[in-house]
């Protein structure tokens, strides 16, 4: 006999977890004392979103679920914000919320929720365990629904009284990935649709990226010629320095790259689900594309959801990629003008503009690529601030970025710590003053668990892409927009961390040493001049415009 906390302890042991994260609370004391002596590494967070974050970034780096545990009332309404993120980004994530006693039920109890109700459009699947003997069978279905098809967030809702609940059951054994072989002749349908293409253009994006995936893309493209974007924030999905490689999907688009999305002929989607960013705001129309389109994915449901294809494969996109990497070339192919035109665009776009202020962004990237530690990750949350970073930064292996594509701000520094702590290498997180204050109080998560974390803060006094949009609509009407920040130097110190304050870029690049050798939480706050902007226009700029 075992009580349901540690029957599921147990479970997440035979599922291979090693790490969950959490925001401990009363409602799930018996899976707390279920994770006590089972091995598997509890990250005490101190607030859900952040725990929420963590574990969506555990999962992106993993191709296994993040698991994460949260309160009812309160906590699950916290964690939403990471949810989204999973749900958006579909990252595998399997989320544990306590519950109020079953016998409480439809009495407004205290912090009682419908979870079903709360997450039923949030998460790709909810339920609530009635029953303790059959927790096996409920976290068996969540690990397998969780990776299934488009991966994504599950949540599954534990009354108190069935955790604490004694019973006698067998473990599920693990789940086992499927086994998908794609046919040569689907890749011949595949290579038909763009033999008759004059600008093809391949676009790659999706979930549960891998080494292999990415060696296979370069093969492919290489092999046929062909030209390869990455959907925005999947930049690590292809070596960058490849001369197949031609830019991200993203916010802030190179222009030359959008006008190669309209004038192409065809496109092969490969994993992405090619949304309103990586459409360029559909500037491809999803109602007369104009082109042929070539969707893989494997979740056989998202192929027309949106953009109506020629051709449909329901297939993972690394395992479409494994196929298409063994094809022969054609006989004829032209398209070697096309894809070195957009290569050249993209290696023209990396030369940096210089920018107002004492500290620029541009150079500030420059000056990070050789210093960083081979094997480190850098991750991002969400803000104008980005726009340097994407234009400038260069990624030449899988799972060494990670970025929200929801757009969700405070996510890049919660994410550096689970990067932190599953590499064992220093992460880099790359914010904006308002981004990093979101989520800034896992500085003691990180302090605690000894992950070694090193904030850059791009500090121009706003919430910069508001601000931006704000000045677009009604200049010089400033509301909302501006902030007061704290001394974040003096405060990673308060949190027993390394501090420093930059205000000349020539003291960036010895701080940024200083801030790794001091192998824990590190903070460098670049004051930043307020006209910088966006990487091409001013603040003045934009008011003049």
């Amino acid at each position: 006999m075992r009580h349901g906390g540690k029957i599921l302890a147990d479970q997440l042991v035979r599922q291979g977890i090693h790490r969950v994260f959490s925001v401990p609370g009363e409602s799930f004391l018996a899976a707390l004392d279920g994770l006590y002596d089972s091995g598997i590494e509890n990250i005490v967070c101190r607030q859900e979103g952040g725990a929420a974050m963590m574990a969506e970034a555990h999962g992106k780096l993993t191709n296994t679920p993040g698991v994460l545990f949260v309160t009812r009332g309160p906590g699950a309404a916290n964690a939403a914000s990471g949810i989204h993120v999973a749900m958006h980004d579909s990252t595998p994530m399997v989320v544990f919320v306590g519950q109020i006693e079953r016998g409480h039920r439809d009495r407004d109890a205290f912090q009682e929720v419908d979870f079903r109700q709360m997450f039923g459009g949030l998460a790709k699947w909810v339920g609530e365990v009635d029953e303790t003997a059959r927790l096996p069978e409920y976290i068996s279905r969540a690990f397998h629904v969780a990776l299934s098809g488009r991966p994504g967030p599950v949540v599954l809702s534990l009354p108190e009284d069935m955790l604490a609940g004694l019973a006698e059951v067998a473990d599920q054994p693990a789940r086992r990935a499927p086994v998908i072989d794609v046919p040569p002749s689907a890749c011949d349908i595949v290579l038909r649709a763009l033999e008759g293409a004059k600008r093809p253009l391949v676009v790659a994006g999706g979930p549960l990226w891998t080494e292999a995936a990415a060696s296979d893309l370069a093969a492919f493209a290489q092999t046929f010629g062909l030209p390869v974007a990455v959907a925005f924030r999947r930049q690590d999905y292809m070596d960058n320095h490849h001369p197949n490689y031609v830019g991200d999907l993203s916010v802030g688009m190179r222009p030359s790259l959008k006008r190669a999305l309209q004038e192409a002929d065809a496109l092969l989607i490969l994993g992405s689900r090619f949304g309103d960013i990586a459409s360029g705001g559909y500037t491809v129309d999803p109602g007369a594309p104009g082109k042929t389109i070539v969707h893989v994915h494997a979740d056989p449901d998202e192929p027309g959801r949106v953009f109506r294809p020629d051709v449909a494969i329901p297939a993972p996109a690394p395992a479409m990629l494994a196929a298409l990497a063994r094809m022969q070339a054609p006989r004829r192919n032209d398209w070697a003008d096309w894809t070195a035109g957009l290569r050249a665009g993209y290696e023209a776009w990396l030369t940096p503009i210089e920018t107002p202020g004492a500290v620029k962004l541009e150079q500030v990237v420059e000056d990070m690529k050789p210093r960083i530690p081979e094997g480190s990750v850098i991750a991002n949350g969400a803000g104008n601030y980005n726009m340097w970073l994407h234009r400038y930064g260069q990624y030449a292996k899988p799972k060494t970025y990670l970025g929200s594509t929801s757009g969700s701000m405070g996510y890049g520094f919660p994410a550096a710590i689970a990067a932190a702590l599953e590499t064992g290498k220093p992460a880099i997180c790359w914010a904006g003053d308002g981004c990093f204050q979101m989520t800034l109080n896992e500085m003691s998560t990180a302090t605690q668990h000894g992950a070694s974390v090193i904030v850059i803060v791009a500090n121009n006094g706003r919430y910069g892409t508001i601000r931006m949009h704000q000045e677009r609509s009604f200049p010089n009407r400033v509301s909302g927009t501006d902030l007061a920040n704290p001394d974040f130097a003096a405060l990673a110190r308060a949190y027993g961390g390394h501090g420093e304050t930059v205000r000349r870029q020539s003291d960036f690049a010895p701080a940024f040493e200083r801030a790794l050798a001091s192998g824990g939480v590190a903070v460098i706050d670049l004051i930043l001049d307020p006209e910088a902007l966006t990487t091409e226009k001013t603040l003045s700029d934009l008011r003049g415009s």
